[in-house]
């Protein structure tokens, strides 16, 4: 790794550590004086390389963590709490009130966002303003649902008015490569819906949410939302043991998934909303426009060094164009510029996982020991927070690269004769959230879209693997997720219809004209929002 340091800007430089000493718990901010844990950046604030100590949060019990799950049981109170109970406006107004106060902490976040997780000042910022832009989106169409309820419906001489109410207490545990996005993406849902929560952030990302706790605090009722920082075992077990979490959203890894859906004692009440991990893979046909095709496929594998469970995790090429392939693509990943988050151009930044440059090596080395070959020259070369990506081809289908969840720099290449065989391998995997296409052959193509579909739940056409927009459906198949999240069916998967029925008759008919008239009903309203 050809770095040098470079000194900080003043706008980015740590010039003290944040202690972060407080969690929320039932409204209120609770004081901390017990063991903590030391949050580190694996960006160096010095020449000689030395981790930076960015500051603490709590390292709380198993006391604790029960404590915030009987406040947001209680706020719940079997759904006949002040927040399950509150009128839709009431809900939007608190939600409103959070993300106003958000949009104030954007430039404390976004620094967070860097030095926690090594994200770029590009990337950070996008994170910020996707989250704000999501919360938004949120409640419009939160809005637009409830506008869609007000009316009643009659079917067999039976009147129904159909609503959508939540599902409970909600245990919410959110990723590290994306802890405000992806976190928020289950908790703004959730929320809005009526129901109460406990979230626990991830290990790393964890101090960018202390800007957040006093509006956490303030814009919601006491118990909806509590916030817990420690161990995930020693907090997580406790709390599902005691069958209080109506629901489970988390996104992660399936093993910890059902490790801790293992631990309710009543796993048919037990709702999960989960997005776990993928093998996303890249499929070059023929006759692929081969720039745009390499475009893509780098940014699909390196983006965020490829810590994205919707990075292209394996490239299958075909073999009559895999050897320009791969000459072009790997001279494109070595000129991919390495440094600090914030500096210019920068594409490739620090891992935040400490250990990622040693478990990535331990996957090349498995890879060249069964025949593969690093095509790029800067491919493996390891600093003390890094690892350059390595294109590996060929790579044996018995590599662990190739069967392993990366999740970090390192892309495999496999080169096929027949379509079908990457089509074979995909029905094999443990995984089906997404795949890339590139190829411009409609007979090729379209029967090619007919099978994927029924393998992942979103094939994308010339373009590399994503999320977004989050107005579109995101989830995926076998290992890959439980539930739908987007803007639209968050709401849906937080939530359960549920509907007053009364039969067609004049004495039915002048009690539901009268509690609409006198607007005494939360649930039983024709009210248009605006």
């Amino acid at each position: 790794m050809n770095y040098t340091f470079k000194e900080i800007p003043n706008e980015y430089k740590i010039n003290e550590t944040l202690s972060q000493d407080t969690y929320l718990i039932n409204g209120e901010l609770k004081k901390w004086n017990g063991d903590k844990a030391d949050v580190f950046s694996t960006i160096s604030s010095t020449e000689e390389y030395k981790p930076t100590l960015l500051g603490s949060v709590p390292n709380l019990s198993e006391n604790e963590a029960l404590e915030a799950l009987n406040a947001a049981s209680n706020a719940y109170a079997r759904g006949q709490g002040l927040w399950p109970t509150m009128k839709v406006e009431g809900r939007i107004a608190a939600m409103e009130k959070f993300v106003a106060q958000m949009k104030t902490k954007r430039e404390e976040i976004v620094k967070l966002l860097m030095w926690e997780i090594g994200k770029s000042l590009p990337d950070s910022e996008k994170e910020f303003d996707r989250t704000i832009e999501y919360i938004y989106d949120t409640i419009e169409d939160y809005k637009q649902m409830d506008r869609d309820s007000a009316k009643f419906e009659k079917n067999s001489g039976v009147h129904a008015h159909i609503r959508r109410g939540p599902l409970g207490v909600v245990l919410c545990l959110g990723p590290y490569n994306y802890p405000l996005n992806e976190t928020f993406a289950l908790l703004i849902p959730a929320l809005i819906m009526g129901n109460t929560t406990v979230f626990k952030p991830a290990k790393h990302g964890v101090l960018l949410l202390t800007p957040l706790l006093e509006a956490f605090q303030t814009s919601f009722p006491a118990g909806v939302v509590n916030i817990i920082y420690g161990r995930g075992r020693t907090l997580v077990t406790p709390i599902m043991k005691t069958g209080l979490v109506d629901v489970l959203a988390l996104i992660g890894n399936s093993k910890s998934a059902n490790a801790i859906q293992a631990n309710h004692p009543q796993k048919n009440r037990l709702r999960l909303i989960l997005g776990l991990e993928a093998k996303n893979p890249g499929i070059v046909l023929p006759e692929a426009d081969l720039d745009l095709a390499i475009n893509e496929c780098l940014a699909g594998s390196t983006s965020f060094n490829g810590q994205r469970c919707t990075a292209l995790k394996v490239l299958y090429v075909h073999e009559d164009i895999v050897e320009e392939f791969n000459k072009r693509f790997a001279e494109r990943v070595d000129a991919l510029k390495f440094g600090n988050p914030w500096e210019e151009g920068v594409k490739l930044t620090p891992l935040p996982e400490p250990g990622k440059p040693a478990y990535i090596q331990e996957l090349i080395d498995d890879a060249t020991d069964k025949g593969a070959k690093v095509l790029n020259d800067n491919g493996g070369k390891t600093s003390e927070n890094y690892i350059f990506p390595a294109v590996l081809y060929p790579v044996s289908k018995d590599s662990r690269v190739f069967e392993e969840e990366q999740f970090g720099p390192v892309i495999p290449i496999v080169s096929f004769k027949d379509v079908q065989e990457p089509i074979d391998d995909m029905a094999a995997s443990n995984y089906g959230q997404q795949v890339s296409v590139f190829g411009s052959n409609v007979r090729t193509l379209a029967p090619l879209i007919d099978t994927l579909v029924n393998l992942v739940c979103r094939v994308n056409l010339n373009s590399a693997a994503q999320r977004g927009p989050d107005v579109y459906p995101f989830t995926g198949r076998k290992d890959s997720a439980v539930g739908t999240l987007s803007v639209h069916d968050a709401l849906r998967s937080f939530s359960i219809r549920t509907f007053v029925a009364a039969k067609d008759t004049d004495y039915n008919k002048a009690i539901l004209q009268e509690i609409l008239d006198q607007k005494n009903s939360n649930f039983i309203s024709t009210d248009y929002i605006l």
